[in-house]
């Protein structure tokens, strides 16, 4: 089923009932060449890319829940490619290339919007980072344009530009940036690798990795055991729960971070606004709603709710910057579960279980990732070597301490600890 203004206008004149389901519900084989663990916008990718790039049909798609179901259908819907650190630069340059050809690619509407992205800064620190920042990304053939105060005040004329406390001393343009509809890009993938044959396995929570004699077996799920070659882990926030299942530890810390909603508005707000002061950032869903979230929650959990004090501290930093949302109703919250490195940066890498890989520690920046994380995973699952936009995201380098990519230059140094 192909979709088509025409077939959209044909549908809606006889009642809609031309409509097949996007992808078949498939019952688990005895066996498959690759499982994937995982049906969230990684996972679904990774298969669709192993069917499309590598001709490997005979895949299973493995999720506890529903497709979509965790972080690609709760999040912020930010893509962007404005990373400055060798190795994480070229992997979202990569990746946001992949979204620009993603609809026509996969005959779906993701809702792909190129509206903007502007970094605000508030210091002459700040700029001259932001100056370095806009430099590596021309410099990678992505796109940067900073702005100076004016500039920033003729896209953005609603901001508090008179603050005392957080003054505006400009901004850094990426103008490819934007959004995507979340859930979408989750179904777009998933019947695309439908599709190419590959069957998506609902209600299927893996309890158990099977591995003999260093070798990875299967799996043993709810749904009773699967054997397979090839086994991938790509389960975000639940990383280091399904790698202990074959012995391994993770250096991965699973926290929430909190998102909002308002009520659907008149248009208002053209770009997505990051704050340089209050780790806040915002932007308007195509049904009118502001979508706005700010930092995590700063404990450990794998529960999928926020606490009340952060909520306040983003609704502060939202006011600090553009008082005039201070009368839009939030309509509700919720809290995705984050895999966070002690670097900040990705991991997609083998593991020392001949056949298991592992995809993982995407941190603030998984949704922007997709298409980007699930074709370099599905290279390295499909022919056992690093794509090149991912070369980088190696596992050992938390044991070394060597090539690690701490892009916000927070994380502790491991080689000295």
């Amino acid at each position: 089923m192909r979709f088509s203004g025409l077939r959209v206008l044909r549908e809606g004149l006889t009642g809609n009932k031309g409509w097949a389901p996007h992808w078949r519900d498939a019952e688990p084989k005895a066996e498959y060449d690759a499982i994937i663990i995982g049906g969230g916008g990684h996972g679904l990718s990774t298969a669709y890319y192993l069917a499309k790039e590598h001709g490997l049909t005979n895949i299973a798609v493995l999720e506890k829940g529903y497709l979509g179901g965790g972080n690609v259908g709760r999040n912020t819907t930010i893509v962007r490619a404005n990373y400055f650190l060798q190795g994480n630069s070229e992997f979202y340059s990569h990746s946001l290339k992949l979204w620009e050809g993603l609809e026509e690619d996969l005959n779906y509407n993701v809702m792909h919007s190129q509206r903007g992205l502007i970094n605000l800064f508030h210091s002459d620190g700040q700029r001259d980072a932001f100056a370095r920042r806009g430099n590596s990304m021309i410099n990678q053939g992505d796109d940067a344009v900073l702005l100076d105060r004016d500039g920033v005040r003729k896209h953005l004329p609603y901001l508090d530009f008179d603050n005392v406390r957080f003054p505006i001393y400009g901004g850094l343009l990426h103008p490819r940036g934007g959004t995507a509809r979340h859930d979408a890009v989750a179904w777009g993938y998933a019947r695309g690798a439908s599709d190419r044959g590959v069957d998506l396995i609902q209600q299927c929570e893996v309890t158990g990795i099977d591995i003999e004699n260093g070798q990875v077996r299967g799996v043993q799920t709810t749904r009773g055991a699967i054997k397979a070659k090839k086994v991938g882990i790509v389960v975000a926030g639940r990383s280091g729960q399904v790698a202990a299942m074959a012995g391994m530890r993770l250096p991965i810390e699973s926290h929430v971070l909190q998102a909002f909603v308002t009520e659907g508005l008149k248009p208002c707000i053209d770009h997505v606004v990051s704050f340089g002061m209050g780790h806040f950032y915002i932007s308007q869903s195509d049904k009118g709603g502001l979508v706005f979230g700010g930092d995590l929650d700063f404990y450990a959990s794998y529960a999928s709710r926020g606490n009340l004090p952060m909520a306040e501290h983003v609704m502060e930093a939202g006011m600090t910057l553009m008082p005039m949302i201070g009368k839009a109703k939030v309509l509700r919250s919720w809290g995705g579960i984050m895999d966070m490195t002690p670097d900040g940066s990705p991991i997609i890498d083998k593991t020392d279980t001949k056949g298991l890989f592992i995809d993982c520690g995407w941190c603030y920046g998984g949704f922007k990732a997709v298409p980007g994380s699930g074709f370099s995973f599905a290279h390295l699952m499909a022919t056992g070597n690093h794509h090149a936009s991912a070369s980088k995201f190696r596992l050992d380098r938390f044991r070394t301490g060597v090539d690690l990519m701490d892009e916000e230059g927070t994380g502790s140094q491991h080689n000295l600890h």
